[in-house]
């Protein structure tokens, strides 16, 4: 048994009776709760539409899909797209898989986001598109970046599946871009089992995905639509297909499960956010390790630790003792994305170099955070690192 897990449910009897709702119902595919859920949800963040999904990865692969089949399409494949060094893996397969090529660009140690001076020399006249993802539930400085591609052909695609609930001067993170990304997974801010949503205000979007989430066809299109002339013959327009799209639906218990989690979030929410004072007093300044800056208002999805370069220790013995006291700990997200052998099917450049994804990759590691009080597992990890021998 574990002294301090990296995440823990979220659930009690509510979900299990939106369960049961749907077994009563006799009804699994995507239905009436998914929907509702979608409501709820574009309500929550303030967003016009919501687009459920089976994971925050597939969430990244529709709406990356999307932006290649508007009318006017926004990508298309050779396009070039700037993205962070230190993401997780689905960030980056859904562009690769459409033919873009990546610039990656350094992150800043302390905020874990992109190192903006990086991020500012990155940009050239063909740069299409910023992938700007909020590591570990913090938020980007968004002044900043709409100030570096202002009066520029460069749009937004925000990877907000790690922070959920963050806010960058009162607005929701997953709302700064022409398409945002969430996560449901069960280590996340709240748990549908699986899941994922992508949010947009573009109407033509919206039903691109609709369409791109149901094998590419017609039927979950609205009868006025910017997809498709769709007519009036239901039987001939249950199988007619017009994107290339995937069976990336999620499952309607997924769709009840979450209408109850998002009742909760709010609090959800506010216990990570306790549970991040007691972390960052017990961190801060600490003299081995650099913990991670808060931009604005993160959701803090775990607590991230990286050895100061003046430190004497060494992360295996740090992990060692982590896993000696039963305390559950992982590298941050990927560390550097590009020293994995996959980098060898992408179409790719680092720009400049990647001193702090480096750096991060070898001397750092996180901690679960969760909707639980974690006040003695805090005190417990402290006391522990404390006593790593030097």
């Amino acid at each position: 048994m574990s002294n301090y897990p990296l995440a823990t449910s979220t659930w009690d009897d509510k979900e299990l009776q939106a369960i049961q709702s749907v077994i009563d119902k006799d009804i699994y595919s995507m239905s009436d709760s998914v929907a509702q859920f979608e409501q709820d949800f574009s309500k929550f963040i303030d967003r016009k539409y919501c687009v459920m999904v089976s994971s925050g990865s597939t969430a990244n692969l529709i709406a990356t899909a999307a932006l290649f089949y508007t009318k006017n399409p926004m990508l298309k494949r050779g396009d070039k797209v700037i993205v962070p060094a230190v993401s997780w893996s689905t960030t980056y397969f859904p562009l690769q898989q459409y033919g873009l090529k990546l610039k990656f660009v350094d992150i800043d140690l302390n905020t874990l986001n992109y190192d903006l001076d990086a991020l500012e020399s990155a940009i050239t006249s063909d740069t299409k598109m910023i992938m700007v993802v909020n590591l570990l539930g913090n938020p980007n400085d968004f002044d900043v970046i709409n100030s570096l591609i202002k009066d520029k052909d460069i749009f937004i695609f925000e990877d907000n599946c790690e922070s959920m609930g963050a806010e960058y001067k009162g607005k929701q993170t997953g709302t700064f871009g022409v398409v945002g990304t969430f996560s449901t997974f069960f280590s996340h801010h709240m748990a549908t089992m699986e899941g994922g949503l992508v949010a947009t205000d573009d109407k033509e979007l919206y039903h691109v995905l609709l369409s791109l989430r149901s094998h590419g066809w017609t039927r979950n299109l609205p009868q006025q639509n910017h997809v498709s002339n769709k007519g009036n013959d239901w039987f001939e327009e249950s199988f007619r297909f017009v994107l290339p799209g995937y069976n990336v639906r999620p499952v309607e218990m997924s769709g009840a499960i979450g209408v109850e989690q998002l009742k909760k979030l709010p609090l959800f929410l506010k216990q990570r956010k306790e549970n991040s004072k007691i972390f960052v007093k017990l961190f801060k300044d600490h003299p081995n390790f650099i913990i991670q800056k808060n931009i604005d208002n993160s959701s803090w999805f775990g607590f991230s630790l990286i050895i100061k370069p003046e430190s004497n220790l060494e992360r295996k013995d740090v992990i060692n003792k982590l896993q000696e006291n039963k305390i559950e700990c992982r590298p941050i997200v990927t560390g550097n994305f590009t020293k994995n052998e996959v980098m060898k099917y992408f179409d790719y450049e680092v720009h400049n170099q990647l001193i702090n994804a480096d750096y991060l990759h070898d001397n750092g590691f996180f901690v679960g955070n969760s909707q639980a009080c974690l006040k003695e597992e805090l005190r417990l990890l402290s006391s522990i690192l404390n006593d790593v021998p030097v």
